[in-house]
C-alpha cells in the first residue's frame, strides 16, 4: 500500500487542498497526517508546564483531526495520524525510514499547511499611501536658498 505523508496546521486550509487528492487516489493509498501545532514563545514555559503544553498540543491535534479527517472523506483505514513534536525534516526521515522498512517507496510529502503572512514584508496603508503620493517639488525650497544667498551677498556688497 502506497503512503503519502501529509503536512496540516489548519483544517479549512488542508480540506481543500485535500479533497480533490484523495478524490483521486482513493484505492490503495495510506495518508500519513502529520499536525504541526502553532508555536508557542520560549516565554510561556513561565507560566504553563511542559506537560500542560504537550497536552494542549495533543487536544488540538485531535481537534483538528477530528473536523478534517470527515471532510475530505477518509476512512478508518486509509490514515494515521502523527503529532510532530520535533522539526519538520527530522520527523519526515523517521517517517520515510519507518517506510523503507516495511520494503515500499519512499512516500510522496504533500505540504498542506496554510501559508504564513509575514507582518515584516507587508507594507503598513500609511506607507504605501506615502510611496504613491505626488510627488511635492523642491522649487520652494530652492527659491528660498537662492534668495537667501542673494541678500547675503548684497549685504557684504553694502559692508
Amino acid at each position: 500500500m502506497d503512503k503519502i505523508i501529509v503536512y496540516v496546521d489548519d483544517a479549512e486550509h488542508a480540506q481543500q487542498l485535500l479533497t480533490p487528492l484523495v478524490a483521486q487516489q482513493a484505492a490503495g493509498r495510506h495518508w500519513v497526517l502529520v499536525a504541526c501545532a502553532p508555536r508557542m514563545t520560549h516565554r510561556i514555559s513561565k507560566w504553563v508546564s511542559h506537560s500542560a503544553r504537550e497536552s494542549w498540543r495533543g487536544k488540538w491535534a485531535d481537534r483538528l483531526f477530528d473536523q478534517l479527517v470527515p471532510a475530505v472523506g477518509l476512512r478508518s483505514g486509509q490514515f494515521t495520524t502523527v503529532l510532530a513534536k520535533t522539526p519538520l525534516p527530522e520527523l519526515t526521515e523517521e517517517l520515510q525510514a519507518q517506510i523503507r522498512a516495511t520494503g515500499a517507496q519512499p512516500a510522496p510529502v504533500v505540504d498542506a499547511r496554510k501559508p504564513r503572512t509575514d507582518t515584516a514584508n507587508t507594507a503598513s496603508p500609511a506607507s504605501v499611501r506615502a510611496e504613491h503620493a505626488p510627488r511635492l517639488s523642491t522649487w520652494p525650497r530652492m527659491l528660498g536658498s537662492v534668495i537667501t544667498g542673494c541678500g547675503t551677498l548684497w549685504a557684504l556688497g553694502l559692508d
